[in-house]
């Protein structure tokens, strides 16, 4: 039996356990992935480590979210970035320099490769066929020093993709439809793997779209296969020396199966407030808009933007809404220019902003009352743009564009009245400039780390306790998101650093006056439903909570991330084993837990505990490393220990 992609890289990565889904096993990490929102933690916990020099083979520290400079926190942070990075062999893209992903994606994906990054939308690598996997800042740290990642073996799901997409549709509607299908949770524990014939009519740029918002059907990553349009675009880039061909074999199979026809696609919008609300944009015409936002993490690549630039050449915008571009890159903007699109985005009416993430990550941007905003963004949770219930829509450029002309939310196919198809592709050979990119120091001894008042030392932790009494501090429902548990936005991220001054922000949305109760209990838990801390990476929601008091989640399901960061963090993350347990637990009960260090360490999987004196089990589904950690009271006390 042949081997599919995933396969493939899965195996030449493999230093333990078998590629059986579900099994524990451990692969070498080549790239890791830093993000300034993530990486002054990230960076500490590395410091803490005391390894001298990173051990991968590529290290990026990108600055691109606490790009808003209100105070000195932001500033302070970056220079504390930049040195570290100088003095640990890390490469460091200044502020402006562009997000991640893209950047990533344009100066240092190699097909085949395995980039861990504190950033859920890493997959956006999947452009470049690399398994690019989300994953929280102390596991990043933990593979920049030379450890290798510990997962579940996921499952693959293989997506045939036949045909070709019609004009005014895109990558962005394939991913779209994917979550229509799928939800949010449809790819939990799966790397998504696209072949077939229509794959070779996706760009990179495309392929890359679909990885990023891979993450929002919870997905461990996407792959695709790297062929001639991922050669084409390493040409463009003039790295094409770095190109291996990576395909499936034609004898392989998947765990899971879908198809889609291509061209069968139209184009496609999420609705308020999930990325999986998705219907045909014709459903919800004639919305009107109040803003429109293109570009951050997602759709900001040359083609997409020039997309929009063409699509508004020689017309104004609606004189009742504003229209924001937020390129991915600087050099996607270098390049719109060459190509006359800053002016004709200006003739617009347009507002052009730096590259960066900026309103994705809720740092500026925020709509106003009762607005609607359409934006080409991965994420509509609520609140997450800053604003209080929020009217988020998630669309392409294309259809973002035709909603800045006509003011409404428009099928982007009218257009075609309008004009011919834009059919942008990507340049042959992009304008490149690396000037704002500082590579790493050979010699390192007399860099010295600034370190600014806000940044925080790591805090100590306790390793499990054998009996642990906890008060529930807050039950919530369904799919509560890390935008819930830790909030972003320009009040919030410049405290990334700060542990004892962010944990004040925990659960803030939805209920201000959890820190004291938190603080007041001692030891804590929370009771949640199913997909519990979906969305972004961030380990802070972890973090923050364990630093209240936290000890205890019990939920119906765990977001996999976020279940990672409460084992590297020492919490308990529990599942429970009868759902109807979860409605007879109130804010206020006592949970009682006893002979718990034996019973986690003998891989116990049902945990008994009581509710008020009621009896109770729970499912601790973890491998016996997970274990370890857990007992240690959390995974950077493990690797203390002499863990190698």
């Amino acid at each position: 039996m042949g081997k599919n992609v995933s396969q493939k890289i899965l195996e030449a990565h493999l230093v333990a356990g078998e590629l059986v889904p579900g099994s524990d096993i451990a692969i070498r990490v080549d790239q890791t992935l830093l993000q300034d929102a993530t990486g002054t933690m990230a960076m500490l916990e590395f410091m803490a480590m005391e390894i001298p020099r990173v051990k991968v083979e590529l290290a990026a520290q990108y600055i691109d979210h606490n790009l808003l400079q209100t105070d000195s926190k932001n500033s302070d942070d970056h220079i504390f970035l930049m040195t570290a990075g100088e003095r640990f062999g890390v490469h460091v893209s200044k502020a402006g320099n562009g997000v991640s992903h893209q950047v990533h994606l344009e100066r240092f994906g190699i097909p085949g490769k395995v980039l861990l990054g504190a950033d859920s939308h890493t997959p956006t690598a999947a452009g470049l066929s690399l398994l690019a996997i989300g994953a929280g800042g102390l596991d990043v740290a933990l593979a920049m020093a030379g450890h290798p990642f510990h997962l579940r073996c996921p499952r693959i799901m293989g997506v045939k993709l036949t045909g070709s997409l019609p004009p005014w549709v895109s990558g962005k509607d394939v991913i779209l439809e994917m979550l229509r299908r799928h939800t949010v949770k449809g790819g939990v524990g799966k790397i998504v793997e696209y072949y077939g014939p229509g794959v070779a009519t996706l760009s990179a740029t495309d392929r890359a779209t679909m990885g990023n918002m891979g993450a929002e059907l919870g997905a461990t990553s996407t792959l695709f296969p790297s062929d001639q349009r991922t050669l084409e675009f390493m040409v463009s880039q003039g790295r094409e020396e770095s190109w291996v061909e990576l395909t499936a074999d034609p004898d392989c199979s998947y765990d899971d199966h879908d198809e889609i026809d291509l061209s069968s696609m139209v184009p496609l919008i999420a609705c308020p407030s999930s990325p999986d609300n998705v219907v045909p944009v014709s459903q919800v015409a004639g919305i009107k808009v109040d803003q429109v936002l293109v570009g951050s993490s997602v759709n900001s690549s040359f083609r997409d933007l020039m997309t929009v630039c063409r699509i508004l050449e020689g017309r104004r915008v609606a004189t009742h809404l504003s229209l924001n571009v937020n390129p991915g890159s600087r050099q996607a903007l270098e390049n719109v220019a060459l190509q006359g699109g800053l002016l004709m985005l200006l003739m617009a009416g347009a507002q052009i902003h730096q590259p960066g993430c900026l309103g994705c990550i809720g740092m500026g941007q925020a709509p106003g009352t009762n607005q609607v905003s359409l934006r080409t963004f991965p994420r509509n949770f609520p609140g997450r743009s800053g604003a209080k219930d929020d009217k988020v829509y998630l669309c392409s450029p294309e259809t973002a564009a035709a909603a800045g002309l006509f003011g409404v939310i428009t099928d982007p196919r009218k257009l075609g009245e309008l004009m011919p198809w834009p059919a942008v592709t990507n340049p042959e050979r992009y304008l490149v400039d690396d000037s704002s990119i500082i590579p790493p120091l050979e010699d390192t001894s007399q860099v010295q780390i600034i370190t600014g008042p806000n940044i925080v030392p790591f805090p100590h932790f306790d390793p499990l306790p054998d009996t642990l009494e906890t008060t529930v501090v807050m039950v919530v429902g369904d799919n509560i998101t890390t935008d819930h548990i830790m909030p972003a936005g320009n009040s919030v991220l410049p405290l990334r650093s700060n542990i004892p001054a962010i944990s004040s922000f925990v659960f803030q949305q939805l209920d201000p006056d959890f820190p004291d109760r938190a603080k007041g209990a001692g030891n804590g838990a929370v009771i949640g439903g199913e997909n519990y801390g979906q969305g972004s990476s961030r380990e802070h929601a972890a973090l923050a909570p364990r630093y209240l008091g936290i000890r205890v989640k019990i939920t119906k399901g765990f977001a996999r991330i976020h279940k990672a960061n409460l084992i590297n963090f020492g919490i308990l993350p529990l599942t429970f084993n009868n759902a109807d347990d979860y409605d007879l637990i109130r804010q206020g009960d006592l949970l009682r837990f006893g002979n718990l260090r034996k019973l986690v360490a003998g891989g116990i999987r049902d945990i008994p505990f009581t509710a008020n004196g009621r009896p109770m089990t729970a499912c601790l589904d973890l491998t016996p490393r997970e274990r370890q950690e857990l007992l240690a009271g959390g995974t950077l006390n493990f690797v203390r220990q002499g863990e190698k």
